[in-house]
């Protein structure tokens, strides 16, 4: 994945499809490259860091995670990652949607295991360690799946299936599960907040976003907005916006042959110049550069080439 490209918010995108909703996505970044940009999806999601130390956010917590480590989310929950350093970090995230282990009917392992996980009240703990034994299988059965969804062997949705319900056995016996059904009033509040405005950002991205209007929508003054957006987000409401049209005019380079004039526009920049500045800054080259290699990595290779 482009470090461009990792701006999600409401996440639209489908993970898997719609007979087998489940993707796995292994990412490597330089060091003190930007992880995660705050979003939601409504898939839970296991995301294991493979190397270096990472900050991992879920909704208000913010904690550290270290290679070995995995961090579970719930289904809606907001999540970022930051740099805990300036070295490398590498993670495979396994997103699945609670359907995909549910019961045809209602049946005892729809009532006592996939409903109260759906429900957030017996559900995985935040952060699963290799030094806890339950923990460490758990994690083993994590990268057999990223193994499964590489490499796809026969009958291999078949594994993928029974490997995710192998998950919910090893939570099963008393102790390990934890409850998250009641997220405390505040922290409620404050995450529809967010929420509120990063979907106006998403659907009103091509527009002008005055801070103004962004803290009118939560009912806020503008200072009290721009220090609530920076707690939870720990970027600038400007910064934010300007990351996720940057992500929009990348996707756009990507895919078309179109003027770079005319995305910059598209994604909200009224000034070109601007554009390319903030650009550079986010991806560490030009627009043109950007498109450039991104042809380069997806051209086919010549004839002879590779094994």
């Amino acid at each position: 994945m482009d470090r461009g490209l990792q701006t999600g918010l409401k996440e639209t995108r489908r993970h898997g499809d719609a007979m087998f909703p489940l993707g796995v996505y292994e990412i490597a970044l330089p060091g003190g490259a930007h992880v995660l940009d705050t979003h939601w999806h409504e898939e839970a999601e296991f995301f294991m860091l493979l190397e270096g130390d990472i900050l991992f956010q879920t909704g208000t917590e913010v904690f550290p995670l270290r290679a070995g480590e995995a961090a579970f989310i719930d289904p809606g929950d907001i999540h970022a990652a930051y740099p805990a350093d300036d070295r490398p970090c590498r993670f495979c995230a396994i997103v699945f949607h609670p359907d995909l282990i549910a019961s045809a009917q209602y049946d005892a392992v729809q009532q006592s295991a996939v409903l109260p996980l759906r429900e957030k009240r017996r559900t995985f703990p935040r952060v699963l360690r290799p030094s806890v034994p339950w923990q460490r299988e758990l994690l083993d059965t994590l990268g057999r799946i990223a193994a499964l969804y590489e490499e796809q062997p026969s009958g291999f949705r078949i594994r993928l299936k029974a490997a995710l319900l192998e998950l919910l056995a090893l939570l099963a016996p008393d102790g390990r599960a934890v409850n998250r059904s009641e997220t405390g009033e505040a922290d409620s509040a404050k995450l529809n907040r967010l929420k509120t405005v990063l979907l106006h950002i998403q659907e009103r991205y091509a527009e002008p976003l005055r801070v103004a209007d962004l803290a009118g929508l939560v009912h806020m003054s503008e200072g009290q907005f721009s220090r609530f957006f920076k707690a939870m987000t720990r970027k600038t409401p400007v910064e934010y916006i300007n990351d996720y049209r940057i992500a929009r005019a990348a996707e756009a380079l990507r895919g078309s042959e179109r003027k770079i004039s005319d995305i910059a526009l598209d994604a909200g920049f009224d000034n070109v110049s601007y554009f390319i500045k903030v650009f550079r800054r986010a991806l560490g080259c030009s627009p043109s550069e950007f498109r450039r290699q991104a042809e380069e990595s997806t051209a086919p290779l010549p004839e002879g080439s590779g094994s």
